[in-house]
């Protein structure tokens, strides 16, 4: 792998977050990706969202697997713990790393071919166990290190570069982490900013398994005509569900009108909102009602954007295994040889 990095001068007027670091900070080296590949629109969003969320960069670890997507995490938070694993274990390797020391803040980057095959079974697991974790998944529907062969997430009835026809029924990411209990679920499109950004930060801040299924084209191999995971085609079947943004914790603003009605309410930072209610809108909140939903729109061809399923009140592995709050590098060993006596009551409790 190719390593640039990008020089050490900083403009002396760049504007730091609260905790004096600069959106250069969050930066890594030089991508070496196609020019004009979703997936460095992928690695801005992630920039831009911890510089946002003033988050120290030396708190958050970054986890990939293998190929295009498994990339990318050299491409930002150049000052962030780092681990490339083998093909499809990016999950496992996470998972561990997280039991181990739940004080960092773990992103796991990998792909369709990634997660959606080989490490299908990582993926599933590491999801329907909570790990607390953001889990994002660069869907560009081929193999684009290997030349373009369909992944497990491609369409039926799209065409490759070569002009192949997919036979295969697809696999969707998205309704898979619904079934599996993600308690953050969300879709979005490497070319959309303004609603990738702040799904990210909010992924981010989640409590749990958060997962991002974002549509990244791949302009080498899946950006022509007959590909449903185009430019063209995302835009043009794109139904976003939700307009988002995020909001650090203030004093909560309370208000209470009926459905149907219109209420001004004046922001913490003096704006003001005329919020209507609508008596009929989608609700992020209804699990089952997500898949049905997922479901309808799939059946007109239509892709479903934005904030699909949250759960604000998740737990994660740790709560289900009662860990200790400490990260286990930093027990002593008293701590971690409690002595004969309990090892033979912990032995009596089990026969």
């Amino acid at each position: 792998m190719t390593y640039i990095a990008k020089p050490r001068l900083h403009h002396p007027n760049l504007t730091p977050n609260a905790l004096g670091f600069t959106r250069r900070d969050y930066e890594g080296a030089v991508s070496t990706l196609c020019a004009g590949c979703g997936h460095d629109s992928i690695s801005a969003a992630v920039i831009q969202a911890c510089f946002e969320l003033d988050l120290a960069p030396h708190r958050i670890a970054k986890l990939s697997g293998i190929g295009c997507s498994s990339k990318t995490p050299d491409y930002f938070l150049g000052a962030s713990h780092g681990f490339n694993s083998v093909h499809g274990r990016m999950p496992s390797v996470l998972t561990g790393a997280n039991l181990a020391n739940r004080d960092l803040l773990y992103l796991g980057v990998s792909g369709d071919g990634d997660s959606a095959s080989i490490g299908f079974g990582q993926f599933a697991h590491s999801i329907r166990r909570g790990v607390n974790m953001t889990y994002i998944v660069e869907n560009n529907g081929v193999y684009g290190l290997t030349k373009g062969q369909f992944s497990a997430t491609s369409d039926r009835g799209s065409k490759s570069k070569k002009g192949v026809i997919n036979h295969d029924t697809p696999i969707d990411l998205v309704s898979v982490a619904l079934q599996l209990g993600a308690t953050f679920v969300a879709r979005s499109f490497s070319g959309d900013k303004a609603q990738l950004v702040p799904l990210v930060k909010a992924a981010l801040r989640h409590r749990g398994a958060a997962f991002i299924d974002c549509l990244s084209p791949c302009i080498q191999f899946n950006n022509h005509a007959g590909s449903t995971k185009s430019f063209d085609y995302v835009r043009e079947h794109n139904e976003a569900v939700n307009r988002l943004d995020v909001v650090t914790p203030r004093d909560p603003i309370h208000i209470d009108h009926e459905p149907g009605t219109t209420q001004v309410v004046t922001q913490h930072d003096g704006s003001v909102l005329a919020l209507h209610k609508l008596g009929d809108h989608y609700d992020p909140s209804d699990r089952v009602g997500a898949m049905t939903y997922l479901a309808q729109k799939q059946a007109l061809g239509e892709i479903v954007t934005g904030l699909l399923y949250v759960d604000p009140a998740a737990e994660d592995l740790h709560d289900a295994l009662g860990t200790v709050d400490a990260p286990l590098n930093s027990l002593n060993t008293a701590e971690l040889t409690p002595g004969a006596a309990r090892l033979q009551a912990l032995n009596a409790s089990l026969r």
